[in-house]
């Protein structure tokens, strides 16, 4: 079965708010979850944004974001890596910022 990227990207979104929900609150760790809240919540809008475009220079703009937007997670979440005592979850989202990345670079790589 097909899985949506719209889906996909609002699905790492949510899951990113719920792992960051579960971890220790510090004060680098709350800094380091409101930074991948954001940009795991901007790669799904921006690549919402780009569905909606009305040109296709406008398209691969948004999806230029949501592909920085999605590296970027990736970082926050290698930096949250040791407040969890299973990083299951994490590598499981670092894996999906990455699987979007790459998906995100064959579609603007394709669209140019």
């Amino acid at each position: 079965m097909k899985y949506p990227l719209e889906d996909r990207c609002r699905e790492f979104a949510d899951r990113t708010i719920i792992y960051c929900r579960q971890l220790p609150t510090d004060v680098v760790t709350r800094e380091l979850v409101r930074q991948l809240v954001r940009s795991a919540g901007s790669v799904a809008a921006n690549y919402f944004e780009a569905n909606e475009s009305l040109s296709k220079k406008d398209f691969l703009f948004h999806l230029r974001i949501a592909r920085k937007e999605a590296k970027e997670s990736e970082l926050w979440l290698y930096f949250l890596r040791p407040m969890e005592k299973n990083s299951s979850t994490n590598r499981e989202l670092q894996k999906e910022a990455n699987e979007l990345l790459r998906i995100f670079t064959a579609i603007i790589k394709k669209s140019e």
